[in-house]
C-alpha cells in the first residue's frame, strides 16, 4: 500500500550545489541511496535573476518526484529541497547527503499526504 510521504527540507549550508551538472550529479546519486528509480530526468537549470540566483532542479521518479533549489548569493546559501513519495525512504539518508555541502542549520517535516495533509511529525525536527 502506497505511503505518500512528503519530507521538507530548509538548509542553511557554507558551499551550496552551484552548477546544473553537479546538481544532475547530486539528484541521481540521491535516487540510487534512497533505492528509488528514475523515470525522467534529473533536470537543472542555473538562474541569473539577481535575488534569486541560483540552481534548481527536479527528478521524476517511478513513485514521484525530487525537487531541489539553491540560491547561493548568501553565506550560508539556503537550500530548499521536498522528497514526495508512494514508497518507503529513509529520512535520514536524505539528510545525509547534505553533507558535503556543509550545512549549519538543517530544518525539516514530514507530510502524510495518504487521506489529508497531517503532520508524521508535528514539529519540524532542526539539526
Amino acid at each position: 500500500m502506497p505511503t505518500h510521504k512528503h519530507l521538507l527540507i530548509r538548509a542553511e549550508v557554507k558551499h551550496p550545489i552551484t552548477s546544473e551538472r553537479e546538481l544532475n550529479k547530486w539528484l541521481r546519486n540521491l535516487v540510487n541511496v534512497i533505492d528509488m528509480k528514475i523515470v525522467r530526468g534529473p533536470y537543472a537549470n542555473y538562474i541569473e535573476m539577481p535575488g534569486n540566483r541560483g540552481v534548481t532542479g527536479m527528478v521524476m521518479i517511478e513513485t514521484s518526484h525530487i525537487a531541489f533549489h539553491a540560491w547561493d548569493e548568501e553565506r550560508p546559501s539556503l537550500v530548499q529541497c521536498d522528497i514526495y513519495s508512494c514508497a518507503e525512504f529513509s529520512i535520514s539518508d536524505v539528510l545525509a547527503q547534505l553533507n558535503m555541502m556543509e550545512p549549519v542549520k538543517i530544518e525539516y517535516m514530514v507530510l502524510d499526504r495518504e487521506h489529508e495533509l497531517t503532520y508524521k511529525n508535528p514539529e519540524a525536527h532542526v539539526i
